[in-house]
């Protein structure tokens, strides 16, 4: 129990008690499946540090490895698309930073760097770095806002493959996409591809209207070596 408390205090003032190990597993073993596919869209909203968010990363970059580990560019390629799809909100900094820095040390340490040693790119670990400062948010899921001065809404992006190596950014409010959930939709995002073509429910399957939300900023399409230096 010592080892899920950091300190009284913040029990005291956040409730703030980690998850063993041992329950993580237990609990994500019931979507198993879902672990296991590489663009399946996590979101934590109290991801202290990371112990849920770093045990999905893990199993995905697994399956990454297992299928592209041959291929640097596909690893590199697919990786991504893994750390795209997971998201955190935490109250506290401290525990956003340390998310932060452990899922890429994770990416890092034990995949990218291990598999292919000095030919592994800085660019695809700037990708990787940015990618998880715009998912893992310093905020307040209860009040749907940022912590900053004045505090602003929580915004995500939703990350998109083109074309192979591209990718696609669109930023999203957090209130408009949990507004959007109440209509029965099963998704974090919309459907950039069935959006674009029409094709996209306007009503449930219960006959009721559907909300479709729409991007705050959309940004164009770029391969995912430069979307660090593109996308500031």
């Amino acid at each position: 129990m010592k080892s899920q408390i950091i300190s009284k205090k913040r029990v005291a003032d956040h409730g703030e008690v980690l998850t063993g190990k041992h329950e993580v597993n237990a609990m994500l073993d019931l979507v198993k499946q879902e672990t296991l596919r590489i663009d399946s869209r996590f979101l934590e909203p109290a991801c202290g540090n990371g112990n849920f968010l770093s045990v999905i990363l893990e199993r995905k970059l697994a399956v990454v490895e297992k299928r592209y580990g041959k291929s640097q560019l596909d690893f590199e390629r697919y990786s991504i698309l893994a750390i795209t799809s997971i998201y955190g909100i935490d109250i506290l900094e401290d525990n956003v930073r340390q998310c932060r820095h452990r899922l890429y040390g994770l990416f890092d340490c034990d995949f990218y760097s291990r598999l292919f040693k000095n030919r592994a790119k800085n660019k695809c670990r700037e990708t990787v770095r940015f990618i998880l400062d715009r998912n893992i948010i310093w905020g307040d899921a209860l009040t749907l806002k940022m912590v900053c001065d004045p505090p602003d809404y929580i915004v995500f992006s939703e990350w998109s493959p083109v074309n192979g190596s591209m990718l696609k950014r669109r930023d999203f409010t957090f209130s408009e996409l949990l507004r959007h959930k109440e209509t029965r939709q099963t998704f974090l995002f919309p459907d950039l591809e069935k959006e674009r073509a029409g094709r996209l429910p306007l009503f449930s399957d219960l006959g009721e209207k559907v909300f479709i939300p729409r991007p705050k900023k959309e940004y164009p399409a770029v391969h995912f070596m430069e979307i660090a230096h593109v996308q500031q």
